[in-house]
């Protein structure tokens, strides 16, 4: 289903989350996305008499789901009925809705659905909310990078980015950090004759000196510049090789190589 009438807005928290605020050209209703910070929320709702319908919860990290309990408290003083979604596998007390893979979120206030992945990796429960022309995916996937494996193995997260990287190319990536600048200095130094990473590189550094978004990014230009989503490519492989000195078995193994060296990076 196409979401076309609404609108993503980024609210800040803490020192480089992002929480997503989803609302409609119609009305005054919006959902939030992983909510870490209630204050931030509430304060952005009161500056544009926003009303929340729902919450979607990504994974159970703290800074995703620490403000859902006074969000709650919040609607229920304002009289609003809130419905919180998150994934079933994980310990999350406030969900309303437990989902996983194929499941559905309708959310009628806003006239909008979505698609549930399963994202394991990151954290073992982790999932993601997608359209047509959007994916939420939490700690997953980042502007030239991936999350780290708290919980799950790589074989299972470069699994799910697997599933990211083929979804339409056109799909805006709405992930939780600004985490872009650093992901790009890794990047560049396992792949550093990619002409699209330096100009993509370049690109950000003049936003970030403005203090400008880089989120949304798409799935096509992270298939052009992403390490973690090129470990099917020569020039990732021969990288991987060289700082393990061993010979990945498949692109798993290379992807395991490569966020090992992130680790440590």
């Amino acid at each position: 289903m196409t979401n076309s009438q609404q609108t993503v807005t980024a609210i800040k928290a803490f020192n480089d989350n992002y929480i997503w605020a989803i609302s409609s050209e119609n009305n005054t209703n919006i959902a939030l996305v992983d909510p870490g910070d209630a204050f931030v929320c509430i304060d952005y709702m009161q500056t544009n008499n926003l009303i929340l319908s729902a919450i979607l919860i990504t994974h159970h990290h703290s800074d995703h789901v620490g403000g859902i309990a006074k969000l709650l408290e919040y609607a229920k003083e304002k009289a609003w009925s809130v419905t919180v979604y998150g994934p079933a596998t994980e310990n999350i007390a406030q969900l309303d809705i437990t989902l996983q893979e194929n499941d559905k979120v309708s959310i009628p206030e806003l006239n909008c659905q979505f698609d549930v992945l399963d994202l394991p990796g990151h954290t073992k429960g982790h999932i993601a909310y997608y359209d047509d022309n959007k994916v939420f995916c939490g700690d997953t996937l980042f502007s030239g990078g991936c999350g780290r494996l708290f919980e799950g193995t790589a074989q299972q997260m470069h699994h799910s980015l697997t599933k990211l990287a083929n979804l339409a190319t056109d799909t805006l990536i709405y992930c939780a950090h600004e985490y872009t600048q650093a992901n790009l200095a890794f990047a560049l130094a396992v792949e550093p004759n990619n002409i699209d990473l330096h100009n993509y590189a370049e690109q950000v550094k003049v936003k970030r000196q403005h203090s400008h978004a880089t989120i949304p990014s798409n799935i096509a230009l992270e298939l052009q510049i992403n390490p973690f989503l090129r470990c099917h490519k020569h020039s990732i492989k021969l990288a991987a090789q060289a700082y393990s000195n061993q010979n990945q078995r498949n692109d798993s193994d290379v992807f395991a190589a490569i966020r090992t060296w992130k680790d440590n990076f």
